[in-house]
């Protein structure tokens, strides 16, 4: 953008609905929603989003950094096409998460927090969703929970996240 800033104008736009909420001295309460915006839009959580979000904020950049490194939904790392985060708390291991996993890590190639070679999936670790009745819980990139995941839905799962 010609003005230095990052993100697009809608971007900043919903981040500004996030600030209303909050008195002017409280600007840096909406750095959540506001790394949550930039990495919906950017796809993660790079060192210039944090340093533009603490500009736009008014922070220190290294807030912004404790923010995003304390929360594990925000990707510090550039993730594959598809991000596939899979609950392993107790509810979701004892309906076969840990199976699950097993199963994703082999087809896929990769351990938790890689990215298979072909770029298209990046395997992650959740903690609890709050849907254990249909666990093993995901989420597929941020926003699409799907329940009941065991390894007899890997394999479709794959492949439909290879097609994305």
């Amino acid at each position: 953008m010609s003005d230095g800033r990052l993100l697009t104008a809608n971007a900043y736009q919903k981040i500004d609905k996030e600030l209303a909420k909050y008195p002017l001295e409280r600007r840096s309460s909406a750095v959540m929603a506001a790394l949550a915006i930039a990495q919906n839009e950017v796809g993660w959580v790079s060192e210039s989003v944090v340093e533009d979000i603490a500009g736009y904020l008014d922070m220190r950049p290294i807030a912004v950094w404790e923010v995003a490194t304390f929360y594990g939904m925000y990707n510090l790392e550039k993730p594959g096409r598809s991000k596939l985060a899979i609950c392993t708390n107790l509810p979701c291991a004892l309906q076969g998460a840990n199976k699950t996993v097993d199963q994703l890590k082999a087809k896929l190639g990769i351990d938790f927090n890689q990215t298979a070679l072909d770029g298209s999936v990046t395997l992650k670790e959740a903690e609890c969703m709050g849907a254990c009745g249909d666990a093993p819980v995901v989420i597929i990139n941020d926003r699409e929970m799907r329940g009941k995941i065991g390894v007899e839905v890997v394999d479709s799962l794959l492949e439909e996240l290879k097609a994305r």
